[in-house]
C-alpha cells in the first residue's frame, strides 16, 4: 500500500501524467500539440497499462506523439517513469476512463488508435464493456482523423472473432486486414517486437497472437 501511495504522489509531479486535480486535465483536449510543443501526429494507446506500446514506438518513432490512456494510476507510474528515464518528450499519460475519451481529445486530433490485450470481458452482459464494441466504435470514430489506422492485438480467439464480425458489418470500415498468427504474418515487422508483460506470459502458454488493423472512411 504504501508503495502505491508514493507512486500516486510521483504522478501527482510528474510532468508527463495527466489527471484529475492537475489544471491541464481540464485543459488539454484540442491542445495536444502545444502540450507536445510540436505539430507531429498524435498517438493514443488505450487501456495502456504499463505503457509498453506508448514508450516502445515512442522511442522509435520520435516524429510523432504517444499518449497512453488508463485509469490506473498504479499502472501509468511505471510508463511514465520509463519514459523520463530515457527521455522520451513525445510520451505521456492521460488517467481517465476511456467512456470519457471525448472529453480529452477534439473531432481529428487523433492519428492512430492501438488497443493491445484488453480485457477480453467474455459475458454477454459485459460486452459494452469490450473496447471494441460497437459504442467504443462509435467514439474512436468520431475522434480519429479519416483514415487514421487503428490497431487491435489480443491472444483471446472469442474476442478476435466478435471484433472481426462488428468491424467486417460496419459500411463506414475500409482496408480491414488481419492474421490469427501475428509473429508468422506481414504485420509482425510493424510492431517492432514490443510485448506487453501479458502477452509474455500467453506466449509462453502457447498462445497464438491474433492482430487486426483498419480504418473510417
Amino acid at each position: 500500500m504504501r508503495k502505491k501511495q508514493q507512486r500516486f504522489a510521483d504522478n501527482k509531479k510528474n510532468h508527463n501524467v495527466i489527471e484529475p486535480g492537475k489544471a491541464l486535465f481540464e485543459s488539454i483536449r484540442g491542445n495536444w500539440n502545444e502540450f507536445f510543443g510540436n505539430e507531429n501526429d498524435v498517438v493514443v494507446e488505450l487501456a495502456c497499462g504499463r505503457g509498453e506500446y506508448s514508450t516502445g514506438l515512442g522511442a522509435i518513432r520520435k516524429d510523432k506523439n504517444f499518449v497512453g490512456v488508463d485509469i490506473k494510476g498504479n499502472r501509468i507510474w511505471v510508463g511514465s517513469k520509463k519514459a523520463r528515464l530515457e527521455e522520451l518528450d513525445n510520451v505521456a499519460f492521460l488517467r481517465t476512463q476511456i467512456d470519457h475519451l471525448e472529453k480529452f481529445f477534439k473531432p481529428g486530433e487523433i492519428s492512430e488508435i492501438w488497443i493491445i490485450f484488453p480485457d477480453p470481458r467474455p459475458k454477454s452482459s459485459d460486452e459494452h464493456r469490450r473496447l471494441t464494441s460497437p459504442k467504443y466504435l462509435e467514439i474512436y470514430r468520431k475522434l480519429i482523423r479519416p483514415l487514421g489506422v487503428i490497431h487491435f492485438k489480443t491472444d483471446n480467439t472469442g474476442l478476435f472473432d466478435y471484433t472481426l464480425e462488428i468491424l467486417e458489418r460496419r459500411a463506414d470500415v475500409r482496408n480491414l486486414e488481419y492474421t490469427r498468427e501475428l509473429y508468422n504474418s506481414e504485420f509482425a515487422d510493424d510492431h517492432h517486437g514490443i510485448k506487453t508483460k501479458y502477452e509474455h506470459q500467453f506466449s509462453e502458454q502457447g498462445h497464438d497472437i491474433k492482430y487486426l488493423r483498419f480504418e473510417f472512411y
